[in-house]
């Protein structure tokens, strides 16, 4: 939820004209409240892996391109080309070792 946030709290610009015409309430909005989504999914990533802060650094980037991918897609109607695959496989494989290698 954070991530998707984030791309409407920075990319909502160049789909809705409020948004640009409204930065400074967007960011508080948004980033308020990711933030906080934030802020509570590093405590629970931290908590299932142990005490470990990496895993949930290399999940968040992962679920971050995964988000950005989706949402450009879907609101800007920017195509998944062969590159974009290519990075999605490879996040999806961050977030895979970072689950399953124990």
């Amino acid at each position: 939820m954070g991530q998707s946030l984030i791309w409407f709290q920075s990319n909502g610009q160049f789909v809705w004209p409020w948004f640009k015409e409204n930065p400074w309430t967007v960011s508080i909005i948004f980033g308020t409240f990711a933030s906080y989504l934030f802020i509570q999914g590093t405590s629970a990533v931290v908590t299932h892996f142990d005490g470990l802060l990496w895993p949930g650094r290399f999940i968040g980037f992962s679920s971050g391109i995964v988000v950005f991918a989706i949402c450009t897609y879907a609101f800007l109607g920017e195509g998944i080309n062969l590159k974009t695959v290519v990075s999605l496989f490879l996040a999806s494989a961050l977030v895979c070792v970072q689950v399953f290698w124990k």
